[in-house]
């Protein structure tokens, strides 16, 4: 994704001279290209995140489109006063690109492990949230971001993550994407895990049990029309992500079907509400805290047979 994300950029700057990328101290080796083609569109500000923010805040004034990246926790948590009241309360287009979503960062720690972003983030006036599956979508939400007139945060994963999508996919900004068709159930996945979500469908067809893949790549706005229409017809719900359960994807999804009366069962795949103290990779923890296809796929049929 973070790949995709950087040569995406580069390929906008040759069209847009007004494109700039800001980073705190970070990025060695990955914006080499990019700062070697466009080195006056380049600003690394150093380990001083608010001050990234404010100035940000002041190109998007002199409408420059701003790109800004980090680690999440850093470009979250730590400058969360900022984002509220530099970028959102004076709807200014900069784009906040978060790399690490989830346990992406596993072995280094709580400190970068971005399991609270979506729902402290989604929960800012103004800000539109979009957490991309595959590199395919990584590649358009960068350019339809640059159609957005307020503030956004991007959130990637790492590097490595697969195509899902095919040549032909349509991508737009707060619209779901049906992957697979499916009349039994029905799984949502949002950002790293779209790739889980493929994996456990293929799983549960080993079993005849017919399911709808969707991605829910856009969070805020939230697509609620393709999660009324995907749920009212089969026998059960699945939202499936790499972030704490509350206020998260499956948080949403609850909302929009008790807001449109749609009484279905609704299985939330996500991380308890605690800090992880294990050291390990990604795929180690997601085996903890039974995240794997496997796992899901497995609890699924269990409640089918209900």
């Amino acid at each position: 994704m973070r790949k995709t994300f950087v040569n995406t950029l580069i390929s906008l700057m040759r069209e847009n001279k007004d494109i700039y990328l800001l980073t705190g101290d970070l990025g060695f080796s990955v914006f080499d290209d990019l700062k070697k083609d466009f080195p006056a569109n380049f600003l690394n500000i150093g380990v001083s995140e608010a001050n990234m923010i404010g100035i940000a805040a002041g190109l998007a004034l002199c409408k420059k489109q701003v790109f800004v990246y980090s680690i999440i926790p850093f470009i979250t948590f730590r400058v969360l006063e900022q984002i509220r009241n530099d970028l959102c309360y004076q709807k200014l287009p900069v784009k906040l690109v978060g790399v690490g979503g989830g346990l992406s960062y596993g072995a280094a720690g709580t400190t970068h492990h971005s399991i609270e972003d979506l729902a402290v983030m989604t929960s800012i006036p103004g800000m539109t949230v979009i957490s991309p599956g595959d590199p395919k979508e990584v590649e358009m939400a960068v350019r339809e971001s640059l159609k957005l007139d307020g503030p956004c945060f991007i959130r990637l994963g790492r590097n490595g993550e697969p195509i899902l999508h095919d040549e032909n996919f349509s991508f737009s900004i707060g619209k779901g994407i049906i992957l697979k068709r499916g009349i039994d159930i029905c799984i949502f996945a949002i950002g790293n895990m779209l790739e889980t979500a493929v994996e456990v469908s293929n799983i549960l067809e080993k079993s005849n049990i017919k399911t709808e893949v969707i991605s829910i790549h856009t969070l805020k706005p939230l697509d609620e029309k393709i999660i009324v229409n995907s749920s009212k017809n089969k026998k059960l719900i699945v939202s499936i992500e790499e972030h704490i359960e509350t206020g998260g994807l499956g948080t949403k999804i609850a909302d929009v079907l008790m807001k449109y009366q749609v009484y279905k069962k609704l299985i939330k795949f996500a991380l308890p509400d605690t800090f992880v103290h294990n050291v390990g990779s990604q795929k180690y923890l997601r085996e903890i805290f039974s995240l794997t296809p496997e796992k899901i796929a497995s609890k699924i049929i269990i409640e089918l047979n209900k």
